[in-house]
């Protein structure tokens, strides 16, 4: 009996543990995944007034998409 009642106490902790982390990442992993739009938001207004042509180390061009898929063709 004392040992059934040892390990619900460790398989307890054990989830305590794993639940709090699960919790804690909800934010960091899971929020901008499902609503991507205001972290979009913080990104454009942080970049306001930036010109990555300045920035850019080496003389290298700023980074564009390689198979334009904006293009429709």
């Amino acid at each position: 009996m004392n040992s059934v009642k040892q390990n619900l106490r460790s398989i307890l902790a054990i989830g305590t543990v794993v639940g709090g982390i699960l919790i804690a990442s909800y934010p960091i992993i899971v929020a901008p995944i499902i609503n991507p739009e205001p972290w979009k938001e913080i990104q454009r207004s942080g970049r306001k007034g930036i010109d990555q042509e300045k920035i850019q180390p080496g003389g290298m061009k700023v980074w564009s998409d390689p198979f334009d898929r904006t293009s429709g063709k």
